[in-house]
């Protein structure tokens, strides 16, 4: 290596999990979390698609152990807050990372529009580039962009699998309980 120091870097690890709702899965690496699968696929198909995503990630479960706990809280109808989970989310001053920071803010049974947010973020005019950001959320959930909608009060979009139907069934489950 002719004297130079090998950088160490701590390897991508996940875990998948199951929920009331069905199994979950995520990515984290040395900042935090990256990736969030919410519960749609089957559990071996949760490892294999964040394993095949992330290629040289490793299984480990010990650190999501608090994300899992939570999680199942969640799907089983009791407000958790995600808020001290680490992520690995972009930049404090990039439009991406503000637009996730605000969306994570939103509290449980809380939802905004889209058009809010920008404002949030001091952008009142990117109404549209806030909703293309909540699109590529890598980690729906822990970033509760199933609480962002349209100013008319439609739901919208939702990337995650399970699309709007999932959206909607979140959003009934944080305003009535685990029955929804």
């Amino acid at each position: 290596m002719g004297g130079m120091a090998r950088k160490q870097t701590q390897p991508l690890c996940y875990s998948a999990w199951p929920t009331a709702w069905g199994p979950m899965g995520a990515v984290a690496g040395p900042k935090g979390l990256l990736r969030l699968l919410l519960p749609h696929y089957q559990l071996d198909e949760v490892r294999e698609l964040l394993a095949w995503e992330h290629p040289g990630a490793t299984p480990n479960d010990e650190p999501f152990a608090a994300l899992a706990e939570r999680s199942r809280a969640y799907f089983n109808g009791e407000a958790v807050s995600f808020d001290d989970l680490p992520c690995d989310l972009p930049g404090e001053r990039t439009f991406s990372g503000q637009v996730l920071r605000a969306c994570r803010a939103i509290p449980y049974g809380r939802t905004v529009n889209y058009g809010q947010l920008a404002k949030d973020i001091g952008r009142p005019d990117a109404a549209r580039a806030v909703a293309g950001q909540m699109s590529k959320n890598p980690l729906p959930l822990v970033i509760p962009c199933h609480r962002v909608t349209y100013a008319d009060g439609r739901l919208g979009g939702f990337s995650a699998p399970g699309g709007v139907d999932l959206k909607r069934r979140m959003l009934a489950l944080e305003a009535n309980g685990p029955g929804a």
